[in-house]
């Protein structure tokens, strides 16, 4: 009975944690249910050519203050910087580290790679074949008005009336900790109406994508992830995707019903097939290898690198207030940039004529891919108070 107590009051903390920009989140690779894909036997090995560069050596030896751990550039098709000080608990888990809303860019990767294998006709298709969507505001829209963070939804979620990505209106629940189908059968989004189309980053959004893509690719699911990390990437390690399921479903069948709207959400509705959310793992070679496979895309002109270069087209203005800062002083590309587009981060501020990709996530995850330069920058994080403009805007700016 304890155990499932604590498993009980585990599960709320981490549903009631709605706000985007949490100073620190706890480290849980395990924590859920994953879409794993192993390591390749083939995997990308890469070259090096070291430096030391003083500016990264002393946030790295100071990571206690700015926790900063992990700090990777990739220039001319070598490793250049390569600075780790990771801790025991990470090490002791094979190094991985959490993506948080990088993996929101990874989401559409996939999703590209999906159009690209013909399970999903291309950027400009209407959601309507999908049921799970049935009386919410998201019937009916184009693939890319979501992937945009463009769909009119800024009344129910998102960063530019709550504050917070993935806290639906009203309601103290985390949508990352929610299947997509119970999260659509909510009131709040029952018979919800678009508003007017501006930039409203969320967590729903990308979630939405992600089980388009499962409701799509059917049974390949899996062999589509497989495709897309082992076989194109070519990981040396496993990575994997959460989903919104973990042992939760055993306190349901054990314990009595803790609470109305958690059972509602977490036992009550059969969650199906479509259990997918964006948080991601991987070590820091496996996202650097990410990096290069999109970078390589970009220049060979593969299908998923015109994905990349239509979503790139269509990016549209953030037109936020503040491009400087993240509420809590931090900097980082996600507060840097001036356009999003597909899930990314675009036009750097005093780099905005640079075709350049940002991704962004919680506590200061960067994985910045420098189309015009070849060069990629990894920067994990326990907490975001490292100098960006230093170590990341500084080395970016130099040609």
């Amino acid at each position: 009975m304890r155990k499932y107590f604590l498993i009980i009051i585990l599960s709320l903390i981490i549903s009631f944690s709605s706000y985007a920009k949490h100073k620190f989140e706890a480290y849980n690779p395990d924590g859920w249910d994953k879409f794993e894909v192993k390591g390749s036997e083939k995997y990308y090995k890469f070259q090096s050519e070291l430096i030391e560069d003083k500016d990264v050596k002393k946030e790295i030896e100071n990571s206690q203050e700015t926790g900063l751990i992990s700090y990777l550039l990739f220039e001319n098709g070598k490793i250049r910087i390569d600075q780790e000080k990771l801790p025991e608990y990470i090490k002791s888990k094979n190094g991985v580290l959490p993506s948080h809303s990088v993996g929101k860019s990874l989401v559409s990767y996939v999703l590209g790679h999906a159009i690209c294998e013909g399970y999903i006709d291309s950027i400009d298709v209407t959601l309507d074949d999908w049921s799970v969507l049935n009386g919410t505001l998201y019937k009916g829209q184009k693939l890319i008005d979501i992937l945009n963070m463009n769909a009119g939804d800024q009344k129910i979620i998102g960063e530019r009336n709550f504050n917070s990505d993935n806290a639906i209106q009203g309601i103290s629940l985390n949508v990352n900790t929610i299947p997509i189908k119970n999260v659509m059968k909510l009131k709040t989004l029952q018979n919800s109406k678009k508003s007017k189309a501006v930039y409203n980053y969320n967590a729903l959004a990308t979630n939405l994508l992600m089980n388009y893509t499962i409701f799509k690719t059917g049974d390949d699911w899996e062999k589509l992830l497989h495709k897309v990390f082992n076989e194109h990437v070519k990981i040396k390690d496993n990575v994997w995707f959460h989903q919104t399921v973990n042992i939760r479903s055993l306190v349901c069948k054990t314990e009595p019903k803790f609470s109305n709207i958690w059972y509602q959400n977490n036992c009550d509705l059969d969650p199906g097939k479509e259990t997918g959310r964006y948080s991601f793992y991987a070590n820091r070679y496996d996202y650097l290898r990410i990096g290069k496979r999109i970078l390589d895309d970009w220049n060979n002109d593969t299908c998923v690198g015109k994905y990349i270069k239509t979503i790139y087209e269509q990016r549209i203005n953030k037109n936020k207030k503040n491009y400087k800062s993240d509420g809590y002083g931090g900097v980082s590309v996600a507060n840097y940039t001036k356009k999003y587009g597909g899930q990314f981060h675009f036009d750097i501020i005093g780099l905005s004529k640079r075709k350049i990709l940002g991704m962004d996530g919680m506590g200061g995850q960067q994985i910045i891919v420098d189309f015009d330069l070849d060069r990629i920058i990894v920067v994990n994080t326990r907490d975001k108070h490292y100098n960006w403009k230093k170590i990341v805007h500084k080395k970016l700016k130099k040609k």
